[in-house]
């Protein structure tokens, strides 16, 4: 399954907002420098989604807050 996310990185908490099916918004406390924002929006969305973190890949945005992520579910 494939999902678009809007991350803000440097947020006050960790958190995930469902927009509609395919859409989420994402804030992670991590900052965006040497890809600690996108190990966080992976290790929240382990947890959100209860898959291990080896189930989750971000295909593209890895520079960007708008991603593309693939998801297998368990």
């Amino acid at each position: 399954m494939k999902i678009s996310a809007k991350v803000k990185a440097g947020a006050r908490e960790d958190k995930v907002d469902r927009i509609d099916q395919g859409n989420l918004r994402i804030s992670v406390k991590a900052q965006a420098k040497e890809g600690k924002a996108n190990q966080a929006v992976i290790r929240l969305l382990s947890c959100y989604f209860d898959i291990p973190k080896s189930r989750i890949t971000i295909l593209k945005g890895h520079t960007s807050k708008n991603k593309i992520l693939e998801i297998i579910p368990g």
